[in-house]
């Protein structure tokens, strides 16, 4: 068997495994944020921090939900690494922004952020701030999820098939689940172009 067929495979694997109950109570804490007229950030880090900028520009434009990713502030998050250190970028943005209960985080990650490994903690503090004011959080990740996957209100961990493509599949469901997302008629606001 080719890889591409290997790989091909294993994405149906996890598709067959995606939970559709979990992307539906998605739905449901979202579909409050927005008749709350509450924001989502998206946070993530490497190539999730690329799917959240994607992100942001989808439930702006598809489901006319206010968010904003960190990241997409390059100067913002270089300046606050360089100041006050990597662990803090995303809680410390998200004060400025007045973070509040009609709010929500959601963490787009591989392993979801670990404080004891020292993996993603500035997902962790963020997600510790947020808890902190009563945001909701949610979040697409890979393997056991995680910190996001222990505090989430609800996380779509995305199963694993096969240990040497976890970040791939994981990446790569993000951007299924979130199109699912602002595709469904409880949250989609204005029609796609084609």
């Amino acid at each position: 068997m080719s890889y591409s067929q290997q790989h091909l495979d294993e994405t149906s694997q996890v598709l067959s495994q995606i939970s559709s109950d979990t992307v539906e109570s998605i739905v449901r804490l979202l579909k409050e944020v927005k008749q709350n007229k509450g924001r989502i950030f998206f946070l993530g880090v490497g190539g999730s921090a690329a799917n959240a900028g994607h992100a942001v520009n989808d439930f702006r434009k598809l489901a006319g939900i206010e968010s904003y990713a960190p990241t997409d502030n390059v100067a913002e998050l270089t300046a606050r690494t360089n100041d006050e250190g990597w662990s803090t970028v995303f809680s410390e943005w998200l004060k400025v922004s007045n973070l509040s209960p009609m709010d929500c985080l959601f963490i787009l990650s591989v392993g979801g952020g670990d404080k004891e490994r020292g993996v993603s903690t500035n997902l962790c503090e963020a997600i510790d701030y947020g808890k902190s004011k009563g945001a909701k959080i949610t979040g697409i990740v890979g393997r056991d999820g995680g910190y996001t996957g222990k505090m989430a209100d609800v996380c779509l961990i995305v199963p694993t098939v096969n240990l040497t493509t976890v970040t791939p599949h994981s990446e790569s469901f993000q951007t299924i689940i979130w199109h699912l997302l602002v595709s469904h008629p409880e949250l989609k606001t204005n029609p796609t172009k084609w």
